[in-house]
């Protein structure tokens, strides 16, 4: 979306070194202690800019559920989305916002990070069709032109979903269009577009008055899969495992607090925007409503994870060629319940 290509149109080196002098600020790393009783500081690196899906852990701050908890807790916005994995294997992070898929990929490449919680159980990247192009299921893609930010993964995801409607993958044209996943639809650069999620970018191209058809990856032989966990590294977890806990039971307290007042959670986190990161707050609200069903885990604790999911997404990246090694699901996961 817009947003995404403002950020990324920033010096990356320049975003990572501020981040960097943030951390080292906040003495992170390895849950630091202020000792003499006081609160214990935890830094978590979010996924992305500060938005809806982040409600929840601004809520557990503004109600003072991290405090009860004895936590002092920092949310730092990294440089971009696959700086927070490397930030926890290199111990400059405690935990972070990351993606079950680039947790998987991450562990096939020996970076030793653990998933602890699942915070968004299902796909919320999807593919976007201009309903102009004619494009109606997956098949349709073929001779078509699909914006991407030439992230491999997201061309996975388009020649499984092609080849499970019966189409040829090979027929499919591909467009690097970087993070510039909105201009490329409203000026029809691309027919249509996969990378963008359904909670940002479908909305915000709804806005401007652009319709779409979406196809949902889940629909066509990709398996359904947590978008959004909470991660830490291994010698963290080993090192800190109560105090995550404690981390967990207070975010889940702020999670059941924005189920209950979703127009003050996300009241809360509009307070917390800086002018980096602007947000449309009718664009957040109709994303909260849009995340929260898809944050439930139903009569499982909130955050609980499966083997059966993790081997399955495991699967299907191995398939699709995505993993140097097949990582063990087991081992890619904790519950901290």
């Amino acid at each position: 979306m817009l947003l995404f290509g403002k950020i990324f149109a920033r010096p990356a080196k320049l975003l990572a070194l501020a981040l960097s002098m943030a951390l080292a600020a906040a003495g992170c790393g390895q849950a630091a202690s202020s000792g003499g009783g006081q609160e214990q500081e935890l830094t978590v690196l979010l996924d992305w800019y500060p938005n809806a899906v982040h409600s929840f852990l601004f809520a557990a701050e503004k109600e003072g559920y991290f405090k009860e908890a004895g936590l002092k807790v920092k949310l730092e916005t990294p440089a971009g989305t696959d700086d927070a994995v490397k930030l926890l294997a290199a111990g400059k992070a405690d935990l972070a916002l990351s993606y079950q898929t680039v947790i998987a990929i991450s562990r096939a490449e020996d970076i030793p990070v653990v998933s602890l919680a699942a915070i968004v159980r299902h796909p919320l990247n999807q593919l976007f069709a201009l309903e102009a192009s004619g494009i109606k299921r997956p098949k349709d893609l073929e001779g078509k032109s699909i914006g991407y930010p030439s992230i491999p993964l997201d061309e996975a995801i388009v020649n499984t979903m092609v080849k499970a409607d019966g189409g040829d993958p090979s027929k499919v044209k591909y467009t690097d269009i970087g993070w510039d996943l909105i201009p490329a639809m409203t000026t029809k650069k691309v027919d249509a577009i996969i990378g963008g999620y359904i909670n940002h970018e479908k909305l915000l191209l709804e806005k401007e008055g652009i319709k779409l058809s979406t196809l949902d990856p889940v629909k066509y032989g990709v398996p359904d899969f947590y978008e959004l966990v909470l991660a830490a590294s291994e010698d963290g977890l080993k090192k800190n495992r109560e105090v995550y806990k404690k981390f967990w039971e207070a975010a889940t307290k702020g999670y059941e607090y924005t189920v209950k007042n979703p127009e003050a959670s996300l009241n809360n986190l509009l307070e917390q925007q800086n002018k980096d990161f602007p947000l449309d707050p009718e664009v957040e609200k109709q994303s909260l409503n849009i995340l929260l069903p898809l944050m439930d885990a139903g009569k499982d604790p909130f955050g609980s994870q499966t083997e059966a999911s993790w081997q399955s997404i495991i699967d299907w990246l191995k398939k699709a060629e995505q993993l140097r090694k097949t990582p063990a699901a087991k081992d890619s996961f904790t519950n901290l319940q």
